[in-house]
Formats: structure tokens, sequence, C-alpha cells
């Protein structure tokens, strides 16, 4: 249960394809709260990709790949920033790759490209804001914040989709809860 203080969030809604027409996780976790989550687009465009973010989706050194970087909103204030890498073998030519806002979620793209997600890894630790993220999240001085870094494949273990998201640590609870 949640106190005043403190906010749990659960990672399965933001891994799971959207019914259609069903609002995107965020918001709807924001909403259960009495809140209003939205998101920011930045960047969408074909990049090369951190070192941690190649390794993961097993993308050979120099190969570009597809990022969308979001600034998440809570009651119009920055939280979160999050970096969503795919593959160009996936993403180009597809929603991924353009930068407008995807209905569902990726993960209802991915599925209905034939990419529905099976496992997910996620790491998290806990450092000091940089001075971007600083910027980003209109804070006027350093923080710390929750680094989550989420890898997600398919059967047979193809890795679709590596988010790194920053977020603040005011309150927050990650919790981890599996169905198997």
């Amino acid at each position: 249960m949640n106190s005043a203080n403190s906010w749990q969030s659960v990672s399965m809604p933001y891994v799971t394809p959207r019914a259609h027409g069903e609002r995107e996780a965020w918001a709807h976790e924001a909403a259960q709260h009495g809140s209003v989550g939205t998101q920011r687009l930045g960047e969408v465009s074909e990049v090369e990709p951190p070192a941690a973010v190649a390794k993961a989706l097993g993308a050979p050194i120099g190969e570009p790949v597809v990022v969308r970087r979001r600034v998440i909103l809570l009651d119009g204030r920055p939280v979160e920033l999050t970096d969503s890498y795919y593959p160009v073998s996936i993403a180009r030519g597809t929603r991924l790759a353009e930068r407008r806002k995807i209905p569902g979620g990726a993960p209802s793209l991915l599925t209905e490209l034939g990419y529905r997600t099976r496992r997910v890894v996620e790491d998290v630790s806990a450092r000091v804001t940089t001075d971007d993220e600083r910027r980003l999240l209109e804070l006027d001085v350093p923080s710390v914040v929750l680094v989550l870094f989420r890898t997600s494949y398919t059967e047979p273990e193809l890795p679709v989709e590596v988010s790194s998201m920053v977020m603040l640590g005011d309150g927050r609870h990650l919790r981890y809860q599996l169905s198997v």
C-alpha cells in the first residue's frame, strides 16, 4: 500500500500491450494517484547507441539503432527521462522511427509487428544527476535519481527494446511482481 510520501511502481503494465483505446500505462498509473501523467517526445532518430545499449541489443559496434527520447511528466512537472532504443531492422520504416506518439505505446506496436515481449530484465541503480539531467528535470541542485535499465526480449531471446530511465528518487518505490 502507498503512503502519502511513497509511490509504488510496477513494471508489468509498461511492457504489456494495451487493449485498443486503453490509456497508456503512465497515464493510467498517474490517474490511480489522482494525478495527470503525460510525456513530451523529444528526439527520434537513428544514433550510435551507448556501449551498454549496444551490448544489450546485441548490436555490433558502430551499428545505428533507433532512439525515442521522452520527458515523463506528472501534473506538468518532469519526473523521469526515458530513452528507448530499438534495432533498426525492427524499427526503421515503422512508427517507432517517427517523431509522433504511438497509440497504445511501443509494446503494442512491437506486438503488432510480431515481436511480443516474453521476458524482461531490469537493472536498478542510484546515482547523482548529471548537469543535462538536472536541466531536463528542472532541478536547482544535484539530486539522487534511480536509474532503471530494462531489456525486453521476445522468444527465442531476441532483444527488441532497451530503455534507460532516470527517475526522481523522492518517494519512489519499485515493486517487482512476477507471473509464471
